[in-house]
């Protein structure tokens, strides 16, 4: 069963207890994709120098963050690991040239676990996560992707979690928490959108020179590379799906998309 790939943008940390239009959107992908045998998803909460992958059997719930309710952080996401998944992943990975690594005690961070939370709230799937490398750049993560295509034919579902636009100093100032979109997160969001759907990969590898206000939208840009990790993975030319259109407060936009 080949699976889908996803981006996700994963919000605030409080996504996992005030679920909004994100959180509605996981939980009905739960229900309509395929049930996955394993999930690996690419994190922005995890920079490395080179890719890595969690081996750990039982990962443990990584509250990386502060100043959140006591709640946020009594919740557990006690999914298995899939340390079998991982080496597959690794041996994908080497056989595309990649030098890669497993890290066996790695937890799933926020950028893992809040998404899934919604999407497998029994914590019956196992995960795999895999980090980031800012230093490396958008082709770098589109290379990744490509490499653990494979997984999707063997029951994997692929997964970038981050965010289609990241100015959290923006995000803070603006405490509107609703309200119009800021217009540089729009422009920003809707040409991501429209690249994606026309399959211009290369304006999307060279979004940080060509897409309107990138530099405004993403600062520093670990929120972004996720989305080439499953762009990547969904192959030549995908099908492309918006699965959220939206925002949170005026800044951050929520846009998450289906490949397949």
């Amino acid at each position: 069963m080949r699976m889908p790939t996803l981006f996700l943008s994963h919000g605030s940390p409080m996504q996992a207890i005030e679920p909004g239009i994100a959180g509605r959107a996981w939980q009905a992908l739960g229900h309509e994709l395929p049930r996955p045998a394993a999930i690996v998803i690419a994190s922005a909460h995890w920079e490395t120098s080179l890719p890595m992958l969690t081996g750990a059997e039982k990962p443990q719930t990584i509250h990386d963050f502060g100043g959140f309710p006591r709640t946020l952080y009594e919740i557990r996401y006690p999914a298995p690991g899939a340390p079998a998944v991982a080496a597959r992943a690794l041996a994908l990975l080497k056989d595309a040239g990649i030098t890669a690594g497993i890290d066996g005690s790695r937890g799933l961070d926020h950028g893992a676990w809040v998404p899934l939370r919604w999407m497998y709230p029994q914590a019956d799937v196992p995960v795999v996560q895999v980090a980031v490398q800012p230093d490396r750049g958008t082709e770098h993560h589109l290379a990744v992707g490509r490499a653990l295509a494979p997984l999707r034919d063997e029951g994997v579902l692929v997964i970038g979690s981050g965010h289609t636009t990241h100015n959290l100093r923006e995000f803070f100032v603006d405490r509107r928490g609703g309200g119009d979109p800021a217009p540089y997160a729009r422009a920003f969001a809707d040409w991501v959108s429209t690249r994606l759907s026309s399959g211009d990969t290369d304006a999307l590898l060279a979004y940080r020179s060509q897409a309107p206000e990138a530099v405004r939208a993403h600062p520093t840009d670990e929120h972004f590379l996720p989305l080439f990790i499953a762009y990547g993975a969904a192959g030549e030319h995908p099908r492309v799906e918006t699965l959220v259109e939206g925002y949170e407060g005026s800044a951050l936009a929520l846009h998450s998309w289906k490949f397949d």
